[in-house]
Parts: C-alpha cells; structure tokens; sequence
C-alpha cells in the first residue's frame, strides 16, 4: 500500500522534527516546512494527502495560509494544531478551510487515529467525485481541474466542454451535439474550444490521448 504524504508546517523546530519521528514510525512519509513560503515551494513540487498546519507562526498564521490555499483552488485536507484551543479559534480555523483540529498539548495517538480517519474520508470522497485522465485530476463537486497537481484555470466555455465530457467517459460527443450544449451552432467554434481546452491538459497538443477526435463522429474523453 501507498505511504501518505505529510507536509508538516510548523515554526517550532524540536515539534517538527518529533511530528516527522513519530509520524514516520507510524508509516508515514513525511515532508517538513517552518514557514507557509517554505511550504510554498514544496506544494509545487509535490502532492501531498495531508498537511498538518500550525496556527501560531511569524509573518503568516496559519489560517491566512488556510485561506490563501483554498483562494488559490488547493483541496488537500488541512490538519491544524494550536496552542488556542478555544472554541472561536476552531471556528475560525475550520471557516478558513481546515479539515479537522487538535489543540496542543496533544496525545500522538490521538493525532494518527485523526489522520488516518481524514484520509479515508478523503479517500472515499475522491472515488466519488474525482476523474481522472492523462496527468489530470477533475474534481467534479469542487469544479476543479488540476494537472500535475497544480490547479489549472478555465474560461467559461472550457469549463462548459470539460464538465460535459466528465460527465460522459469514453463516450463519443458528436461536434453538433457539443454545440448545442455550450449554446452555438458554429462547428468551427467547437473545434477551437476543443483545442484550447487540449493545450491545458495535454502533454503533447500535437498527439491527444485525453480528448480524442473520432473522425466523423465527434470527441471522446479517455479517462484512466
């Protein structure tokens, strides 16, 4: 079985590293960050399942961090701890985007059962609402599209194709019916969209694996 990723991001040195101790013991693989800009640049080279995200750090707290994430289309589950554990501070944590909370001092034990918990309810979400082809994710409930891990922005009518075609794996969308559904009755305007949709998920435009031309017949979205 795949190890779950963890990004740890917390200021506090000596509760990182023991974070990363524990949670490696316990089958994890585990990535650390002292700073939400540290955290940055390892979420671009990375996908991670879980981050565990402290409240209280310098220059950015945690939940603007939360905020900012989500703003910017990032889904990963977000575990924060505090040193506040009043009921206001988990209100506001979890209205930033947070998934789950744990107030410090905490028992370890507690921590991986919780994490373990969110990963299965991650899991299960994502077997309902995420589709997947070439090196891209779409989550359908989120609206998202990501390639590579990153979120790829859409124009309205890009979303409008990718949403229909989702919806309808593998199976063959004539040109006439594509343009009835995002409202034109131009072909030539399909083809355009079809084409600047497959320069934002493709790997090579020139040899389309995701969205596929049936010659005559119309497009086709092969998922894995």
């Amino acid at each position: 079985m795949t190890q779950a990723h963890i990004l740890v991001v917390d200021d506090d040195t000596r509760l990182r590293h023991l974070l990363h101790k524990y949670l490696s013991e316990n089958g994890f693989q585990v990535a650390e960050a002292s700073l939400p800009d540290e955290a940055d640049e390892l979420l671009t080279l990375f996908q991670f399942d879980v981050i565990i995200m402290d409240v209280m750090m310098p220059h950015k707290n945690g939940q603007d961090f939360t905020k900012e994430l989500r703003e910017r289309g990032i889904t990963t589950p977000i575990f924060m701890l505090t040193a506040m554990g009043d009921i206001d501070n988990r209100i506001t944590g979890l209205e930033a985007g947070a998934d789950d909370y744990l107030s410090k001092p905490f028992e370890p034990r507690e921590l991986i059962l919780r994490l373990k918990n969110l990963l299965k309810r991650q899991a299960s979400e994502q077997e309902e609402t995420d589709i997947y082809f070439g090196s891209c994710i779409y989550q359908t409930k989120a609206g998202i599209l990501l390639k590579d891990g990153q979120p790829i922005s859409l124009t309205t009518a890009e979303q409008a194709l990718l949403k229909i075609f989702v919806s309808r794996p593998r199976e063959i969308v004539s040109r006439e019916e594509l343009g009835h559904l995002i409202d034109t009755d131009n072909l030539r305007t399909v083809d355009v969209q079809i084409t600047r949709l497959r320069k934002k998920i493709e790997d090579d435009i020139k040899i389309p694996l995701c969205i596929q031309t049936v010659r005559g017949q119309g497009y086709t979205l092969i998922t894995k």
